[in-house]
C-alpha cells in the first residue's frame, strides 16, 4: 500500500527538473511531492525502528555469531533512522523558511552509506563465521586424530587395497578417511587386545583424578598402545593363529569424540607412557596395571 501510495503522489505533483541528490528539499513545499516525501522517510523510519526491535529481542535470546550479526543488523539500521532524522530535519528547515539543505545532501546520504554496509556485514557474517569455525574445528579434529592414526599408521591396509583421496579434499572427507584407518588398525590389534591392561589403565587414571570419561579414553589408549607392540613383537602373527584372546576393543560411546580423546591420551597421559614403557619389546607384562 505504501509504495502504491508514493507512486501515486509522484504522478499527481509536479517534478518538471531531475534533482537526484536535492529531491527531498528541492520539492519540500511542492503538493503531493510533499507528501510523497513525508511518507517515504515516516515508511523508512518506522521500518527501521521496527526492525531495531525485533533484533534486539532476538539478540538477547541467542548467542555466538548469530548474536553478533543481530546487533551489527541493528546498528545499520540505526544509522537508517538517523538518515530519516536527518532529511526530515532538512525538509522542515524548507518548511519553515531556512535552508539545511547540507543535511540532506550530504550528511544523510553517508549515513544510509554507512547503514547499508553494516546492515549487509551483519547478513554475512554468521554464515560466513559458523562455516570458517565448522572447518576450524573439522582440520583441528583431524590433527588431534594424529597420534592415534601414526600408532595404527603400520597396522592399516596396504595403499594399492585402501581407498585414496586426493590432498586438496573436503576436511571431512580426510577426518572420515583417518577415522576410517584408526578403525581398520583397531581391527587388525583386536586378538592383542587385553583387558586386564585396560582395567588396570582405567583404575590408575581414575586415581591419578581423570573423571571416568577421560579415564575411559586414557585406558583404551594404554590398551591399544600396548596391543601396537605385542603385535610388533609376533611379526609371524602367532596369537593371531593360534591364540583365543579374551579381550574387547575399546569403547567407542561418543563416537569420533572417543577417538579424540584416545588420541590425546596417546601424547599426554601418563598412563599410557607407563603402559608403552612396561610392554615395550617381549611379551605383554598383563601385570603392570592390574588392579591390586
Amino acid at each position: 500500500m505504501v509504495i502504491v501510495a508514493l507512486v501515486v503522489l509522484f504522478v499527481l505533483g509536479d517534478a518538471p527538473e531531475e534533482r537526484l541528490r536535492d529531491l527531498d528539499t528541492y520539492y519540500a513545499n511542492t503538493p503531493f511531492l510533499r507528501e510523497m516525501i513525508v511518507l517515504y522517510l515516516v515508511s523508512l523510519t518506522v521500518g527501521g525502528v521496527a526492525m531495531d526491535v525485533m533484533c534486539w529481542r532476538w539478540a538477547l535470546q541467542v548467542r555466538g555469531w548469530l548474536r553478533a550479526g543481530l546487533l551489527i543488523i541493528a546498528l545499520g539500521f540505526l544509522c537508517n533512522i538517523l538518515y530519516s532524522v536527518t532529511k526530515f530535519t532538512a525538509v522542515v528547515a524548507r518548511w519553515s523558511g531556512g535552508n539545511l539543505d547540507d543535511l540532506s545532501t550530504y550528511v544523510a546520504p553517508a549515513m544510509a552509506s554507512a547503514g547499508m554496509q553494516l546492515s549487509a556485514l551483519g547478513f554475512c557474517l554468521p554464515p560466513v563465521c559458523q562455516r570458517v569455525g565448522d572447518i576450524w574445528s573439522t582440520w583441528s579434529t583431524y590433527r588431534r586424530l594424529g597420534p592415534l592414526w601414526h600408532e595404527l599408521r603400520p597396522l592399516a591396509p596396504p595403499k594399492d587395497r585402501a581407498v585414496r583421496i586426493s590432498w586438496w579434499s573436503p576436511a571431512e572427507l580426510q577426518v572420515t578417511q583417518r577415522e576410517s584407518d584408526i578403525h581398520d588398525g583397531m581391527l587388525a590389534l583386536y586378538p592383542y587386545f587385553d583387558t586386564e591392561i585396560r582395567a588396570g589403565a582405567y583404575e590408575a587414571a581414575v586415581a591419578a583424578g581423570s573423571d571416568p570419561v577421560q579415564a575411559q579414553a586414557e585406558a583404551d589408549a594404554a590398551m591399544v598402545t600396548a596391543a601396537v607392540r605385542a603385535r610388533a613383537a609376533d611379526p609371524e602373527g602367532r596369537v593371531i593363529s593360534s591364540a583365543s584372546v579374551d579381550a574387547a576393543p575399546p569403547a567407542s560411546t561418543d563416537g569420533p569424540r572417543d577417538l579424540v580423546r584416545m588420541s590425546l591420551a596417546l601424547r599426554q597421559s601418563p598412563v599410557v607412557a607407563a603402559a608403552s614403557f612396561a610392554v615395550s619389546g617381549g611379551p605383554l607384562n598383563r601385570g603392570f596395571f592390574r588392579p591390586r
